[in-house]
């Protein structure tokens, strides 16, 4: 599955939006480290991963965006 590069590009560059789009305080974006990440095993890519800084106890997001039709990823 190919990554969503617009996707990445706007939580990379505005990562405030994320919070924004989960109802929570834009400001909370500095608290977090944005990346992309691989899961090794067959290769699983993660659109885009939040992780907290140093010493934060907040909790990790994990971004899938689907934006390109795949009717083997979701049905409906």
């Amino acid at each position: 599955m190919k990554t969503d590069i617009i996707f990445y590009r706007l939580f990379q560059e505005f990562s405030d939006i994320f919070f924004e789009l989960i109802g929570n305080p834009p400001e909370e974006a500095s608290l977090y480290q944005f990346s992309s990440v691989e899961i090794k095993q067959t290769a699983f890519r993660i659109d885009s991963v939040f992780l907290p800084t140093q010493g934060s106890e907040n909790p990790i997001y994990f971004v899938e965006v689907q934006f390109q039709a795949d009717g083997k990823f979701i049905h409906g």
